[in-house]
């Protein structure tokens, strides 16, 4: 795609797939996506352009339809913007803008819970293993090892407020210290006696207001709603306080008005919400627990590709709160296991080696309960398998259901690590039926995909015999011994690209390559070449080589919100550059202060112009160190 004329067809052409410039309310670009906003979805826009050629995927989250491109996504843009009449994405903007009430939740709690869900992940995979010594040594409970770990293994979920009023200030963009202060004053110890005298009878007022007995550690919807109200309380509070004293009464206000206001309304009225969807979950598990494993085992990923999942959590957590077990997490984990066992047979039937290159990393990711790689990579991507998998789910989770599964510790990520979850002396059958639910899930789609295929393979294999070409129709230049050394452009910790927190850059579909976790703020250029794109919010570089490697460097994950704040530019788009020149330094601190993580991919966007791409194993780097070594 080389010729301007071939980036202007993709653009006409995807703006004529979601349905005309009348349907689309806003478009923007990062480093790779060109992220639009539409008023109507149409399922067919997506299979048409993911079907195109430029166009790596699609993904439809948050009231956003990501067209992934990579790093010509800029070309594909600014044709894109000549074509419509494209809205900034200004706060003051009309809320037709901002997507529906449904997209704005399921993007708030996508914001708010994804940035910590891996804490609670390790919380929930450290209760699980106390479950499985307890199971052994079952003297272990009496020593004060494992309560010092128990306590360790709670302590997340206990001050589940606090982590929730960080990212939930940031989503909102209000005072992140003002919202902690009010959300810690609801998990104070103080409250909870006051919250316990209160249930046990005695009558407790505030302001001849009789309090409630609602705890708040471990509480979800509670301390989102806190924040949501005191984004407003602040800027109302802004705006009419001098500036002399704003620095103090802003916060003593927001305080003396949003803690009470919680504990004496919001909060009451909230954890009743809660508690009654997870009730109405409960009513159906307990009655018709077959239908509830079908429901859950069967479209459970379903939810993850549109973003929905986040919002089942404020249900399970009240489960866990209540009544000290979850069913919902259960019927989730073999729906999880699934899909791992969808991309195996996906693995064990391609002959493409490329393909099971891919789903070796995407499988290896959905053990520790994420799928997202697995299905952008590999399983959505070629169909069967994913319709395999959510059926293979349905089934187990249907036998499953007939041996009353749950799960006794929270799992932040479900999957074949937290199976431990579902032990209990008190429920027999729990771990029976999740073990039969897994192996079904597990073997199933193996079979089913060995025995009907896996769809069309659209990752073709470059012999000898073919000229090898780039992304751009073009022969790439080789080196004499045909091949290309790539340094480090940071200094930092090596990750690989399955450790991303980015399904699209950890599943492999931009191309190969490998993180950095940065240790230093400067970026150098990794080879003699020239500047291709430079993102318009600086926060990520596509590089040519003299011999046609590209190389995308994408600074810290999300970082496109910046809008370029952190990033300071040493160099342009066009420029020719140097082996160790540098081109950027950025401020990690500014970036991880607005939540954001400075992991740093670094991808050969035209992987298939390769026979291969050797990454280089390693757990640091510096400038000086070969990361990649590409073979024509």
């Amino acid at each position: 795609m080389s010729k301007v004329r071939d980036y202007q067809k993709l653009a006409e052409d995807i703006l004529e797939a979601v349905g005309g410039e009348e349907n689309v309310v806003s478009a923007a670009r990062c480093a790779t996506r060109l992220r639009l906003v539409l008023k109507r979805s149409n399922p067919k826009a997506k299979e048409a352009v993911n079907a195109m050629p430029g166009v790596i995927t699609v993904v439809e989250n948050g009231g956003q339809f990501q067209v992934v491109i990579g790093q010509h996504v800029g070309e594909v843009y600014e044709h894109f913007s000549n074509l419509v009449q494209l809205q900034t994405s200004d706060d003051d903007q009309p809320n037709e803008n901002k997507g529906t009430i449904l997209n704005r939740v399921i993007a708030t709690m996508s914001a708010v819970f994804a940035p910590f869900v891996y804490i609670l992940a390790a919380a929930g995979i450290l209760q699980g293993a106390l479950i499985l010594i307890n199971l052994i040594f079952p003297s272990f409970s009496k020593t004060g090892t494992y309560e010092v770990f128990s306590f360790i293994s709670w302590a997340p979920f206990t001050f589940l407020p606090i982590f929730i009023a960080i990212t939930a200030a940031k989503h909102f963009k209000t005072n992140m210290y003002i919202a902690v202060a009010c959300t810690a004053a609801l998990v104070s110890p103080s409250w909870t006696e006051i919250a316990g005298r209160v249930a046990s009878g005695e009558g407790v007022t505030f302001l001849g207001i009789a309090l409630s007995e609602t705890v708040y550690t471990s509480s979800v919807l509670p301390p989102l709603f806190l924040v949501w109200i005191l984004s407003y309380v602040e800027k109302f509070l802004n705006k009419r306080i001098h500036e002399v004293v704003k620095p103090l009464f802003v916060p003593f206000l927001c305080m003396v008005v949003m803690v009470p206001l919680t504990i004496l309304l919001i909060g009451p009225l909230s954890t009743a919400g809660a508690n009654g969807i997870a009730n109405g979950y409960n009513v159906l598990a307990e009655n018709v627990p077959a239908l509830a494993g079908a429901i859950i085992g069967g479209f459970w990923q379903v939810l993850v590709i549109f973003g929905v999942h986040w919002g089942i959590t404020p249900m399970v957590l009240a489960n866990f709160e209540q009544y000290g077990r979850d069913s919902f997490q259960a019927y989730q984990t073999i729906a999880v296991i699934a899909q791992v066992g969808a991309v195996l047979g996906v693995i064990l039937k391609a002959r493409n080696r490329e393909t099971r290159k891919v789903g070796v990393s995407a499988g290896i990711t959905g053990l520790f309960g994420i799928t997202e790689p697995a299905i952008y990579g590999v399983t959505l991507r070629f169909k069967k398998p994913f319709i395999f998998g959510c059926i293979s789910g349905a089934v187990g989770a249907v036998v499953a259901s007939f041996f009353t599964p749950y799960y006794f510790a929270y799992a932040g990520l479900p999957g074949p690590l937290t199976i431990v979850n579902g032990i209990s002396a008190d429920y027999p059958t729990s771990i029976i039926g999740i073990l039969i639910g897994v192996a079904i899930a597990l073997i199933l789609p193996v079979v089913l995909i060995q025995m009907f295929g896996y769809g069309e393979d659209t990752v073709e294999q470059s012999t000898g015999e073919t000229p090898v070409k780039d992304q751009d129709g073009e022969t790439p230049n080789t080196s004499m011994n045909n091949e290309e050394m790539i340094t480090a452009p940071l200094t930092g910790k090596v990750l690989s690209l399955s450790e991303v927190p980015d399904a699209v850059f950890s599943s492999g579909a931009m191309g190969k390559g490998f993180a950095i976790h940065p240790t230093d703020s400067k970026l150098f250029a990794p080879f003699d070449g020239s500047v291709v794109m430079l993102a318009p919010t600086k926060h990520a570089i596509g590089l040519r080589s003299e011999f046609g490697v590209e190389l995308l460097v994408h600074v810290g994950i999300d970082t496109v919100s910046l809008d370029g704040s952190a990033f300071t530019l040493n160099i342009k788009e066009g420029d020719k550059v140097k082996k160790g020149d540098l081109l950027m330094t950025f401020d990690q601190e500014a970036i991880e202060s607005k939540g954001l993580q400075t992991i740093t991919p670094v991808i050969l966007t035209n992987t298939q112009a390769y026979e291969d791409v050797i990454v280089e194993k390693r757990s640091t780097c510096q400038p000086t160190d070969v990361m990649m070594t590409i073979v024509k």
